[in-house]
């Protein structure tokens, strides 16, 4: 890794890392969900992306959208998305940025099972500030930069933030 690929990485989980310390929650409920799935969902529509959308509150799925050309594929890797999340509490892009900055994917990690956890952007921890990790908010179907952007999207107008 190069200098320029090292600060390029470090800044990019600097980026990360203040948009889950920014993006919390006083409170969360059903509606919260609805909302914000909704918003993503629309986000979707108008830009034509297949994606499928999860929002859990610790283990009770909320809101769960499959837009067109989705499979049953995105949703397995939702799963993985979420169990990193929940198992990490931190976003599965910021677990994955932090791996290739120690030289390697999260993968392979010899105590990762890749079939259960995924470090690829996509999976964003819903936190309550004060509180921590309550649930997950998952998308899965585009380049892992593209579903965590647009979590950090929907969330940002929802918190207004």
């Amino acid at each position: 890794m190069t200098d320029v690929d090292r600060a390029e990485l470090d800044a990019r989980i600097a980026e990360v890392v203040e948009q889950e310390q920014r993006l919390q929650f006083s409170t969360f409920s059903a509606e919260d969900a609805w909302m914000l799935g909704s918003r993503l969902r629309a986000l979707g529509l108008e830009r034509a992306l297949a994606i499928t959308i999860d929002i859990a509150l610790g283990e009770q799925r909320l809101f769960h959208c499959a837009l067109p050309g989705t499979s049953a594929h995105n949703g397995a890797w939702i799963e993985r998305k979420k169990r990193t999340v929940r198992e990490f509490g931190t976003s599965s892009y910021l677990v994955g940025l932090q791996a290739r900055r120690g030289g390697s994917t999260f993968e392979e990690a010899p105590w990762i099972d890749p079939l259960q956890f995924a470090g690829h952007g996509g999976g964003f921890p819903l936190t309550i500030r004060g509180v921590g990790v309550v649930g997950t908010i998952a998308v899965s179907g585009q380049p892992q930069e593209v579903d965590h952007a647009l979590i950090v999207e929907a969330l940002s107008e929802h918190l207004g933030a």
